[in-house]
């Protein structure tokens, strides 16, 4: 059985800004910036997120498709 709290923790994930999930999958983020320190809680504003992860220098940043 899979405890409802870890599931909660994961979904939230889906609500990261899609240029901090590029920098992640691009390994362009801090090394301080760890799954452990992703599954506390964040905030949901894209903006805040940048702030609080260390990711400031995101903002703005346009994504290549």
């Amino acid at each position: 059985k899979i405890n409802t709290s870890y599931v909660s923790r994961i979904l939230r994930l889906t609500l990261l800004a899609p240029d901090i999930v590029q920098a992640i999958l691009d390994g362009r983020h801090p090394t301080d910036l760890t799954m452990a320190k992703l599954m506390k809680s964040f905030p949901v504003e894209w903006e805040e997120q940048r702030r609080v992860l260390g990711l400031n220098r995101l903002s703005g940043a346009c994504l290549d498709t």
